[in-house]
């Protein structure tokens, strides 16, 4: 395939064109001034007429070709920086693009990790939600309502009324506990209370005893 066939700018087709016509002038220029030569004779005026126009018209193909050749190479340099310019926005393109793919990456694997983390609810010894429900009537009938759908609030609202449920429990028992032991101290410092009574009574049974010792042997002589 031809050289020129693979040009599509007009103004590079223009300037192979220019080439194309100086060269083929300067072929022809040459061919006639070999003739001229190969003769012997000298030329005459209309021979040397002739080449000097073919002169000319060279000369101006050559001075119109060197036009070309300049606005080709601006071109080309306007065309460089255009291209430098175009590659540094790709460049910069292809990184934010790369970023996105970190990022995104980044992310899948935090969502991974939140749907996969065990959070200590999860761990707590709830009672069976059958159970809650018979003890819970209005939530029974929210869970009637909703049996045929995958209704995520409601089982977020299911999981928090159990775990209230759990907690109310267990307030209830540390009151409880809390009473129990007010009673248990209670009862320690009336078992303490009487066990020093005791003790008091021992030793005024003794001191009774002792003030009694003189009288009984007073009866005893007397007997």
């Amino acid at each position: 395939m031809p050289v020129d066939e693979h040009i599509s700018d007009p103004s590079l087709r223009s300037v192979l064109e220019i080439s194309n016509a100086a060269r083929e002038q300067a072929v022809s220029l040459l061919n006639e001034i070999s003739a001229t030569l190969s003769g012997g004779a000298a030329p005459s005026p209309a021979t040397l007429a002739e080449l000097t126009k073919q002169q000319k018209i060279l000369n101006t193909n050559l001075a119109q070709l060197r036009g070309l050749h300049r606005s080709a190479n601006f071109r080309a340099r306007e065309t460089k920086g255009t291209t430098a310019e175009a590659r540094h926005e790709v460049d910069v393109l292809h990184l934010q693009l790369q970023n996105l793919y970190y990022e995104q990456h980044h992310l899948e694997g935090e969502i991974s990790a939140c749907e996969g983390f065990e959070h200590s609810y999860q761990k707590l010894p709830l009672i069976p939600v059958e159970e809650f429900l018979s003890l819970h009537p209005e939530h029974a009938r929210d869970a009637e309502a909703h049996k045929d759908e995958d209704d995520e609030a409601y089982e977020n609202a299911l999981m928090i009324a159990r775990i209230n449920h759990e907690r109310a429990g267990r307030e209830a028992l540390e009151q409880q506990r809390l009473e129990l032991q007010k009673r248990k101290q209670k009862l320690i410092a009336e078992n303490k209370k009487r066990r020093d009574d005791l003790a008091n009574l021992d030793k005024d049974l003794e001191k009774f005893i002792d003030a009694a010792k003189p009288i009984q042997k007073m009866f005893e002589k007397v007997a």
